[in-house]
């Protein structure tokens, strides 16, 4: 079995390891099992320039090496470990369960990677594709991850008359649902994992979309104006997205003036003087 190691000369012992990193804290612990060689040299540059930790195989190790290493995540290409990659992918998604398990593959039919899935694998990503995308699926992938063991750990959030269920990529309000989109509960997951900090809405596309937002683009301030319209139509007495005007977006749960209930027209924002009405605020 080749085995390349990257990033340091090879993981420590599982008794030295420090715990699993996590998004929020940035770099992640990652194996590769591909024999496609340009496919892992670009990624390997990637992976090396953001600090991570990871591990490049072109054969399935034994299970509890896996599981010594404590991964984030597993780019996987089933079809280089031949007439047993399936199995192996069954295998290790039974086996860690709360490893992030991404398949990255050549052309492949919609029976293959609705099996893939159903095995287990949290995304699937044909080739030819830029590593930035791959990066960003497994990030995404370990932040869902993230998600899941703090709803196991802590329950449902519950901000103002919200409570944010991370299980169910849901808000509810009094019981009843927001009826969030899945992408829209993305952009209010980010938002509230920020703690109160502004995020640009560069910041906000690159990591929920998944790449770099193009000019003009303003599907950021779309997206935040209907999450806007549709937590505040399960909550009209709070407020919890609030526009800073020029860069971005912040969640803070406030409760609104007794003239802001009944409808009274509120008092206009503080802007930069010649400043434009920002389009997030004009729903």
């Amino acid at each position: 079995m080749r085995d390349h190691l990257h990033a340091v000369a090879s993981f420590p012992d599982s008794s030295e390891l420090p715990p699993v990193a996590s998004p929020q804290q940035g770099a992640l612990r990652l194996a590769v099992i591909d024999a496609d060689s340009g496919f892992v040299h670009v990624l390997s540059k990637r992976l090396e320039g953001m600090g991570w930790q990871f591990r490049s195989l072109t054969s399935a190790p034994p299970l509890d090496e896996l599981v010594a290493q404590r991964l984030n995540a597993l780019i996987v290409d089933p079809t280089c470990l031949g007439a047993r990659g399936w199995d192996f992918l069954e295998q290790v998604c039974s086996a860690l369960p709360g490893l992030g398990v991404l398949v990255c593959t050549g052309r492949s039919t919609v029976a293959q990677r609705v099996r893939g899935l159903r095995l287990g694998a949290d995304d699937w990503v044909t080739k030819p594709c830029h590593p930035s995308e791959v990066i960003a699926r497994v990030e995404a992938v370990a932040r869902r991850r993230r998600r899941a063991r703090m709803q196991e750990e802590t329950g449902p959030l519950v901000v103002g008359e919200l409570e944010i269920r991370l299980d169910q990529f849901q808000a509810f309000a009094a019981g009843r649902s927001a009826e969030l989109t899945r992408r829209e509960f993305e952009v209010l997951q980010l938002l509230v994992d920020a703690q109160g900090q502004v995020l640009q809405r560069e910041e906000i596309y690159q990591r929920v979309w998944g790449y770099a937002m193009a000019h003009g683009d303003r599907s950021v301030d779309v997206f935040v104006r209907k999450l806007r319209h549709k937590l505040e139509r399960s909550s009209p007495a709070w407020v919890y997205i609030h526009t800073h005007f020029g860069i971005g977006y912040r969640f803070e749960a406030q409760l609104k003036s007794a003239a802001d209930v009944l409808g009274e027209e509120p008092a206009a924002p503080d802007r930069p003087p010649g400043a434009l009405a920002d389009p997030a605020t004009s729903a």
